[in-house]
């Protein structure tokens, strides 16, 4: 099985929703991440273009990072964000963008890398 990323924000609920966090671990991160049908790159991209377009903000910040991690780079996710303005509407775009931001300073990167 692979390695699960951790995340403080299954750990915060983890004692309540137990069997959730046990199904997000074993089949989301330990089952459908490691389907060799679509590289990780490609998951995270398509990932965070569903979570923009929700407007999942809070999700969407792990995400990102997990994208980064990936192989998806700063540049190509502010091109997917305004690329997605235009069909998941501005407001979702505007969003994105500040947690892209906010993101990339976390990590040290710059938009263009």
């Amino acid at each position: 099985m692979a390695k699960i990323p951790t995340s403080a924000s299954r750990d915060a609920v983890r004692d309540v929703a137990p069997k959730l966090i046990d199904l997000t671990e074993k089949v989301i991160y330990g089952d459908v991440w490691e389907r060799p049908e679509l590289p990780k790159r490609d998951r995270s991209l398509i990932t965070v273009a569903a979570l923009m377009a929700m407007g999942r903000e809070e999700q969407m910040r792990g995400h990102m990072g997990r994208a980064l991690d990936n192989g998806v780079t700063p540049a190509e996710l502010i091109e997917a964000i305004t690329h997605l303005a235009f069909y998941s509407g501005w407001p979702t775009a505007m969003t994105a963008a500040r947690v892209a931001k906010e993101v990339f300073e976390a990590r040290g990167v710059a938009p263009g890398d």
